[in-house]
């Protein structure tokens, strides 16, 4: 065992022996022993007879030229060489250390391409070879061991000892890990083949574990590796045994899980100590070596260097404080006497007091005292800059992940009254309801340890799995956080990915996701559900400043982002939105958030609606509230009839805009207000300001069941050319299935609401990527208004029942409901479908507008026209015979047809089941 550091000592011995030698002893020991050697043959052939002459070579001579050409090559490249090394010798030793370091990090990077990335060729063959051969398993971890002597060599040339101390503890604890590795794979012999040794603690496992198992058993060849690793680990730190318990004393302060003042101060006197010690002159045993210079001004210069980079701040018990100023005097003296005599600076605690005399000398003497540094002062805990009294500092965990989450508006501005009594139409004042009917929420809940244990887990992850990222922040949100992870050079993004249900498993969580990248950041961002969800209250979304500074009536609050700020969106600006979810998942939630922003902020001047809710139960609180232009909605027939309605109504005001040549309607509207615009003259027509539209139909799917051709045309045409008349249209609906949400609803629809879904197909639906599904449900999110590429995860707000009820009997109580005529009356004058006729209303009104305009009933005549099979055109024809179009049949002959060209208009009346006009 002690034989393994030997040798791997050997090469620093050789590096450093042609910096001892002198420069020309070897070259004189040369040229002596040739002298020799030429003398010796001289003498022997003096005393002998002369030797019969030589019988010619049968080479010609060949040999002799090649041997004398051979010797001059060797002798011209051996005198090269030593030219060099001459002119090395005249080097300055910081350049050849430099130059030893500089070859060990070649060296490592060389090491690191053959492990870490299968390097080709015969340098990647070599190094598997050595490198893999000797150190096994653990070859990916040469490199870095290279590495960190050749960053040792380099930041600290001035200490030799210390670096082969390194290197002697390195090799102490390579060697007995190997061989605990060798031992742990089964001990392998050389029987079982080389890829086995390599599987295991490779050639140096091998040798170390080896002649322990033969000689003393496993049994007794573990507990020594282990003590020999442990032997390394004490010699690299420098940490004798008795001094183990103060280190990790020491250790736990520097965490921040151990409070003791005292630790620090015994390890800022070691440290002083130890530079006193590294910074005296060499003792007198290494007189062999070239005597250097002493130089007391360098010397305390580079004692002071060390101090400032590794000393920590001591901290001084009060009673030292209080010291009589005389003997504090006379110390400090002393002790920078002794200082200036050696070379050293004073101790720590001498020169603290020594300032603090200082300082107060100059307090009794009048002067003004100098102003308090605020330089950057290293502690035992962090690296910040801050005064000298300052507060303890956080824990380093805070220090390097920040926390970027917006602080929360301040909860005292509110919104402004945007008018107590709002003058309406025909002398009617309406006062909008006031925010103290909506509850007001607790501050947003911060940065809490949870969100520290998931960011060690993070980290852990990426060291595992060896992918240079790193935690650079986090935000934290009502429901989820959102971790940034900023990537190393070269690093792909495909990498951080890859790993989702890995970290999944690490925080001990199946809904996270994954962004690549945060919008308009360089970081992946990785979102993670909180423990403790917060709820985010309507009312706290609508006390937002931005809700102050912005009056348009259409202003909804939608919830909380993932990064702490609140969700506000115009629905003007949307023009349309689709919301969709699964049962549960805070859709209808949603829905009521919507109603209740706009009877917050908008008179029925403003903004009229019309809610179509099929399921009976969901929007009957709303019931008779004056913003309603029909009463609440719920069969689908008549839903499917309302929409129509809202399309004449859209052609009416298109009519309008077309006329009077404005392209929205908020500028005809502002016309209308400031009196620009005039009827023509004998119109009675009186010019009122068109209220914005808002449809909301709370289940898509219970319509499109009943009638899917008439909703999805009149949502189409809606969608399509509503947004300058000021209609808008909200689509709510369970089941986001491509029957239900159709290719042409969703191209007309630029802005989505998608909350938890139960499979990738449905978030498909919806956003036309995946995400809804990892959604967690109650209210969680992801909202993709118009125009954006990424959707932003949020926590919808809630409105509770009571604060409903509040807020509609105030509007009630205010004003009663004004329905409009031609919307109750159009559906009161509606007439049922007779029930023989079902879905082929159209089909028969064109039947019976041919048969009548060319007064011609043939059942083939149908079939070509229509283009529909026998059994339909039979049915027309039997269908127009029940009311009297045309006569029976005759056989083969075309039948008689009962009604004139001028009386067509009624006939369709009675088809349709209207009145004839």
């Amino acid at each position: 065992m002690a034989s393994r550091p030997a040798a791997k000592k050997s090469p620093a011995k050789k590096a450093a022996a042609p910096t001892k030698a002198p420069a020309k002893k070897a070259p004189a020991k040369r040229a002596a022993a040739k002298k020799a050697v030429a003398k010796a043959p001289a003498k022997k052939a003096a005393a002998k007879k002369p030797a019969p002459k030589p019988a010619p070579s049968p080479t010609g001579g060949l040999y002799r030229l090649v041997r004398a050409l051979w010797l001059g090559a060797a002798h011209s490249v051996g005198a090269m060489f030593r030219g060099i090394g001459r002119g090395a010798k005249g080097l300055d030793p910081a350049h050849r250390k430099d130059g030893l370091a500089l070859l060990l990090l070649g060296i490592a990077l060389i090491c690191a391409a053959g492990t870490w990335s299968n390097l080709r060729g015969p340098v990647g063959d070599l190094v598997e070879m050595l490198v893999t051969g000797a150190f096994g398993r653990l070859d990916l971890l040469v490199p870095i061991l290279l590495g960190l002597i050749a960053v040792r060599l380099i930041r600290h040339p001035e200490k030799p000892e210390a670096n082969g101390r390194i290197v002697i503890g390195l090799s102490a604890l390579v060697v007995g890990v190997l061989g605990q590795v060798h031992i742990a794979c089964g001990s392998p012999a050389r029987d079982d083949g080389m890829q086995a040794i390599r599987d295991a603690g490779g050639l140096i496992g091998w040798a170390a574990a080896t002649p322990l198992s033969f000689t003393m058993t496993e049994v007794l060849a573990v507990p020594l590796l282990v003590l020999l690793t442990v032997f390394g680990l004490l010699v690299v730190t420098a940490t004798p045994v008795n001094a183990i318990p103060q280190r990790l004393r020491l250790l736990g302060v520097r965490l921040g899980i151990v409070h003791d003042d005292l630790a620090v101060e015994e390890f800022a006197a070691e440290e002083y100590d130890e530079e006193w010690r590294e910074a005296a002159p060499p003792p007198a045993r290494r007189r062999s070596a070239a005597p250097e210079t002493y130089d007391p001004g360098r010397i305390e210069e580079d004692a002071l260097s060390k101090r400032r980079r590794g000393r920590r701040t001591s901290v001084q018990p009060a009673m030292e404080r209080r010291m009589d100023a005389v003997d504090v005097a006379a110390a400090a003296a002393a002790a920078l006497d002794g200082a200036v005599l050696h070379g050293m600076p004073p101790s720590p605690l001498v020169a603290d007091l020594t300032q603090g005399v200082g300082t107060e000398r100059g307090e009794r003497s009048g002067e003004t005292p100098a102003p308090e540094r605020t330089a950057p002062v290293p502690t035992a805990r962090g690296k910040k800059s801050a005064p000298v009294a300052a507060e303890p500092e956080p824990t380093p965990s805070k220090l390097a992940v920040p926390d970027l989450t917006k602080s929360s508006p301040d909860d005292a501005r509110d919104l402004p009254p945007r008018a107590e009594q709002l003058q309406l139409a025909g002398d009617i004042t309406y006062a909008l309801p006031s925010l103290d009917l909506l509850t007001r929420g607790g501050p947003g809940k911060s940065r809490s340890a949870a969100n520290d244990a998931v960011v060690d887990s993070l980290t852990t992850v990426f060291t595992e799995f060896k992918v240079d990222a790193a935690v650079t922040g986090f935000t934290r949100g009502p429901t989820v956080t959102r971790y940034e992870v900023e990537l190393g050079p070269a690093v792909k993004v495909e990498k951080i990915t890859a790993l989702a249900k890995n970290i999944a498993y690490a925080v001990a969580s199946p809904d996270v996701r994954i962004i690549s990248p945060i919008p308009g950041k360089s970081a992946v961002g990785i979102e993670i559900p909180n423990t403790d969800r917060e709820m985010v209250n309507v009312g706290d979304v609508l006390r937002l400043a931005d809700a102050a500074e912005d009056e348009h009536p259409m202003l909804v609050a939608l919830g909380k982002d993932v990064e702490g700020g609140y969700v506000m969106s115009n629905l003007a600006k949307m023009p349309h939105i689709l919301v969709a979810g699964a049962t549960g998942s805070g859709k209808s939630s949603c829905i009521n958030c919507l109603i209740t922003s706009v009877m917050m902020r908008a008179t029925p001047e403003d903004v009229r609606m019309v809610l179509v809710d099929p399921k009976r139960v969901e929007l009957t609180a709303y019931e008779g509230i004056p913003h309603l232009i029909t009463p609440i909605i719920t069969n689908p027939k008549k839903a499917a009839e309302a929409l129509q309605w809202v399309v004449r109504e859209m052609d009416l005001r298109y009519d309008d805009l077309a006329a009077f040549g404005y392209r929205h309607i908020d500028d005809f509207n502002q016309a209308i207000r400031d009196g620009k615009l005039k009827t023509p003259e004998g119109s009675e027509r009186e010019l009122k300001t068109y209220p914005y539209l808002l449809v909301i139909v709370d289940e898509l799917a219970d319509l499109m069941m009943v009638a899917p051709r008439d909703v999805e045309d009149a949502i189409v045409r809606i969608t399509q050319l509503a947004r300058a008349a000021g209609i808008h249209l909200v689509l709510a609906t369970q089941r986001p299935s491509v029957d239900v949400v159709t290719g042409l609803i969703k191209a007309n629809v630029p802005s989505r609401l998608a909350f938890a879904t139960s499979s990738l197909a449905d978030s498909r639906v919806i956003l036309d990527q995946p995400g809804a599904e990892k959604l967690i449900g109650k209210g969680d999110g992801l909202y993709l208004p118009m125009g954006a590429n990424k959707p932003t995860r949020m926590q919808g707000a809630f409105v509770t029942e009571d604060e409903i009820h509040a807020v509609v009997q105030h509007c009630k109580d205010q004003m009663a409901p004004v329905f409009r005529d031609d919307v109750t009356v159009g559906t009161k004058q509606k007439k049922e479908i007779d029930e023989d006729i079902g879905d082929d209303l159209e089909l028969l009104c064109a039947a019976a507008e041919l048969v009548v305009s060319t007064q011609f009933g043939s059942t083939s005549m149908l079939q070509r026209k229509l283009r529909v099979g026998f059994a339909k055109a039979g049915r027309l024809m039997d269908l127009m015979e029940s009311r009297n179009i045309v006569g029976p049949s005759e056989g083969s002959k075309a039948r008689d047809v009962l009604v004139k060209p001028d009386e067509l208009d009624g006939v369709l009346a009675v088809i349709r089941g209207e009145t004839q006009s």
